[in-house]
């Protein structure tokens, strides 16, 4: 019987990798359109991140359509298709306890360009360019 990892740095390593095997196993799917809907079908969708709970038990995986394209339409599609794409992971991954898979839509990129926009701002860019007055 394996033991379980001892320090906590050694279980977050372990809940990365398992993480980025199931995000590689969805990502799979979806790219060879191996899931019967027609939503899934016409739109690309990107699995950007999969976390997991410390037991293994619960992945949380965040999608995003390309171009943002029909994003309910696309995370109501996967969740009508969460048993499938259960089955699919616990049989490639073959751990000890099959995943429940939950879909939640990817906020980072929406972010990542509001933090753009405010340090293009002509205030922000201005402060940032002026000189420091620290002598």
């Amino acid at each position: 019987m394996a033991r379980p990892p001892s320090s906590p740095e050694a279980r977050n390593v372990r809940l990365l990798k398992v993480g980025e095997q199931v995000r590689h196993v969805l990502s799979d799917l979806l790219t060879r359109q191996q899931v019967r809907d027609a939503v899934l079908a016409a739109t690309t969708v990107s699995v950007t991140e999969v976390r997991m709970t410390p037991d293994l038990r619960l992945a949380t995986a965040y999608v995003k359509p390309l171009l943002g394209e029909d994003e309910e339409a696309v995370l109501k599609a996967l969740r009508t298709n969460t048993a499938y794409f259960q089955r699919e992971v616990a049989g490639r991954l073959k751990l000890k306890y099959a995943a429940k898979i939950r879909f939640e839509s990817d906020e980072t990129f929406d972010e990542a360009a509001r933090i753009e926009a405010l340090l293009r701002d002509p205030k922000v860019a201005r402060d940032l360019t002026a000189p420091s007055s620290d002598a």
